[in-house]
């Protein structure tokens, strides 16, 4: 799952797919929202957790979902993911671009990258999660379904339906 910010709203976009090497998504969906909370440093949650519900009801129950972010800043601090797994339930892995300094995350070199992703997780150990990460399509250090679902999230209009909440 990602979100896109725009100027007026945001859209999410959730891809669900079956197999760690899948490289194609079963099922898609995407929401624009009209209306979302404004940027609060140290709470982005607050922000995209509302996104990430309305695009997750779309479509089936995930045995595991993926987010782009953190699960755990450090300690028992939750992230994004971590929130969404106070909520949701179920196995919640996060997979980050850049590092943040108080989180503990596993690092995952993929394809011929120097640079990590970072991976942290709930419902699993990060380890197990780090290894479903590295096992994801694609020869490049960003896996091929990560990229399309931030594809989709960019792509959508925001204004596409007027009354998404």
């Amino acid at each position: 799952m990602d979100v896109d910010y725009r100027t007026r709203g945001a859209v999410a976009a959730a891809l669900w797919f079956r197999g760690w090497a899948a490289a194609v998504a079963e099922c898609e969906a995407v929401r624009p929202f009209s209306e979302i909370a404004a940027y609060e440093p140290g709470a982005f949650y607050r922000r995209e957790l509302p996104c990430l519900l309305g695009v997750l009801a779309l479509g089936p129950r995930p045995d595991v979902v993926v987010v782009d972010g953190y699960v755990w800043l450090g300690g028992d601090t939750p992230g994004l993911g971590g929130h969404l797994h106070a909520v949701h339930g179920g196995v919640v892995v996060g997979v980050a671009k850049t590092r943040f300094a108080s989180a503990t995350a596993v690092e995952v070199c993929r394809g011929a990258s120097r640079s990590p992703l970072y991976v942290t997780a709930a419902g699993v150990e990060a380890t197990v999660a780090a290894g479903w990460v590295a096992a994801m399509h694609g020869p490049y250090r960003v896996p091929t379904l990560l990229k399309q679902v931030d594809a989709l999230a960019r792509g959508a209009p925001v204004d596409a339906d007027p009354g998404a909440a």
